[in-house]
């Protein structure tokens, strides 16, 4: 197996683990918050804890991991 081949599964498997991550994250963008409406919770400052963080983190972290293999196989 190739390197161009082994990377191409790589960014497969991290597309699917970056579009889960997003995916499952918590949606800020409301209908009634849209048009300034809303809870007391929605339209305030929310700050990210335990879970939420986490999994912020780790789509950031593979985010950037994908963004760097595209590189390489642009390059290679």
């Amino acid at each position: 197996m190739s390197m161009t081949e082994s990377l191409a599964y790589v960014q497969i498997v991290l597309s699917v683990l970056l579009i889960g991550g997003v995916l499952i994250q918590r949606s800020e963008a409301g209908l009634g918050s849209g048009f300034g409406g809303g809870d007391g919770f929605s339209s305030g400052h929310h700050t990210k804890r335990g879970a939420e963080r986490a999994i912020f983190i780790a789509t950031i972290v593979i985010a950037v991991l994908f963004a760097a293999t595209s590189f390489s196989l642009l390059l290679i």
